[in-house]
């Protein structure tokens, strides 16, 4: 499924410190909201999906 639409998280807040995210139907692109000019961060979905099993399994708990 392709969507090019930047999707910002709900739990943000709208107060521009999160990331954006954009699905292109292969990869998935990363974005700081703070400043939209400086180049996207581009993973693959596998790399997206092992990124957010460890966010779901406690990996990165301070």
């Amino acid at each position: 499924m392709m969507d090019n639409t930047w999707r910002t998280s709900s739990f943000s807040g709208n107060q521009g410190n999160c990331v954006e995210t954009r699905f292109d139907g292969e990869m998935v692109h990363l974005r700081d909201t703070k400043d939209r000019a400086k180049p996207e961060h581009v993973f693959t979905m596998d790399e997206w999906k092992a990124f957010i099993l460890g966010v779901k399994n406690g990996e990165f708990d301070i």
